[in-house]
């Protein structure tokens, strides 16, 4: 059987350190100039989520309990009695395949003492029903409004974002389907009271902008984030990224050794620094969901880097070398192979999220790639440079082979 090619891979391991520290460097200077664009999971503000809908139907009670609706659910309506001499009960009305608001009227008018008026009998749509959440969903002689989402709207984020353009530090997300979207607004605002007084002011602009025709731009969910909670979440975040580093090498220290051990993980904190440069480069968005990409990329990195690891230690005992170096490039050409392969086939499910998803899931599958390229370089090139200068000084022994010229390692460590 003729010998399996040998590749000399010792001679790029200096110029790819030196490529892999320019755009290390380059990236932590990004961030100094330019800043990572922190998400809405990661800054103070008021955010909320807003959506085109069509006003259907009002509802009214006339009775001694206390009603409470809770139209939270996609799927049903909830409606809650309680109260003194009350007979406390939960009511829920589902919503059949394709019913219309008529009927959820009439189940509704069942209940003593309350009054549903249709003001247009639409079919409910797969969002269901739903109520502003700027109003009180207890039950009054004054009329609740429901609406449903409207289907033909065209309102895109960029139409919101100029619709809240005299305010500052707006970001606006679409969320959901085409058909069933809604908008998530995020302002930039570190004092609750302040929140209150912009929230008051973001609906009267989107109103102003949207409501016409009987559209109306209705606020489905509202909530303030403080800056104690942004700034624990980002420093959480970096405690659960450093948390797993010291678990990795815990693991390959006691599978391998110490030098072992610190060229996976400075070859996965390689790879954490690389998506973190380009997230800064392209300004992505860096949200929890981003923060996934990245310990999902230091899972994938060790993997590949104990696939190495393990090749190499194996070849120590076996391998017929005339140093160190040369067994390392004996095992990184016999897993070559290996770790090109698996690094394309992952690459093709993240490519098909990249084209055909958008939102977070582009945004995640964009961070993937990046880290799967880095990934399958830095388990070769700088794991492997690591090891190559922390066993330089490897010792060696004769080995019983016919050529003379031949040594043969003796493991000391």
């Amino acid at each position: 059987m003729a010998a399996k090619k040998v590749y000399n891979f010792s001679k790029f391991f200096i110029p790819a350190v030196i490529l892999s520290a320019l755009l290390i460097l380059s990236g932590v200077i990004s961030v100094c100039v330019r800043g990572v664009n922190f998400g809405l999971d990661f800054r103070p503000g008021l955010i909320e989520e807003i959506r085109v809908s069509e006003k259907v139907a009002e509802i009214t009670y006339n009775g001694s309990a206390t009603i409470n609706l809770d139209a939270s659910s996609a799927d049903k309506l909830t409606i809650i009695v309680s109260g003194i001499g009350a007979d406390n009960r939960t009511i829920a009305i589902p919503y059949e395949n394709g019913e219309n608001v008529s009927k959820i009227c009439e189940k509704l008018s069942e209940i003593e003492g309350i009054s549903a008026k249709v003001l247009k009998d639409s079919t409910i749509s797969d969002s269901g029903l739903f109520v502003s959440s700027e109003v009180s969903t207890a039950l009054s002689p004054l009329p609740l409004s429901l609406f449903v989402s409207d289907l033909q709207s065209t309102v895109t984020s960029d139409d919101v974002r100029g619709a809240l353009a005299e305010f500052q530090s707006v970001d606006v997300k679409s969320v959901g389907s085409e058909n069933e979207r809604s908008f998530q607004v995020r302002l930039g605002v570190s004092d609750s009271e302040a929140a209150k007084v912009l929230q008051s002011g973001v609906s009267a602009a989107i109103s102003n902008a949207f409501n016409k025709n009987g559209k109306e731009i209705v606020v489905v969910k509202s909530d303030f984030m403080s800056p104690q909670f942004s700034s624990s979440l980002i420093t959480g975040s970096i405690w659960l990224v450093l948390a797993t580093l010291v678990l990795i090498f815990i693991y390959a220290t006691v599978r391998f050794k110490w030098d072992f051990a610190l060229a996976s993980v400075i070859a996965i904190i390689h790879d954490a620094l690389i998506m973190v440069s380009f997230i800064s480069w392209s300004q992505m968005e860096f949200s929890t969901t981003t923060l996934a990409a990245i310990l999902t990329i230091i899972g994938y990195s060790i993997n590949a880097t104990v696939v190495i690891l393990d090749r190499v230690r194996s070849d120590l005992r076996t391998v017929e070398a005339k140093s160190f170096v040369d067994v390392l490039n004996s095992a990184l050409s016999a897993t070559l192979g290996r770790s090109i392969i698996t690094t394309i086939t992952t690459l093709f499910a993240v490519l098909a999220l990249y084209f055909f998803t958008v939102g977070a899931i582009h945004d995640f599958s964009l961070a993937l790639t990046v880290g799967l390229i880095s990934g399958c370089y830095s388990s070769i090139f700088i794991a492997g440079a690591f090891i190559s200068r922390t066993r330089r000084n490897f010792s060696f022994v004769a080995a019983p082979v016919k050529n003379p010229n031949i040594v043969q390692f003796k493991p000391q460590d």
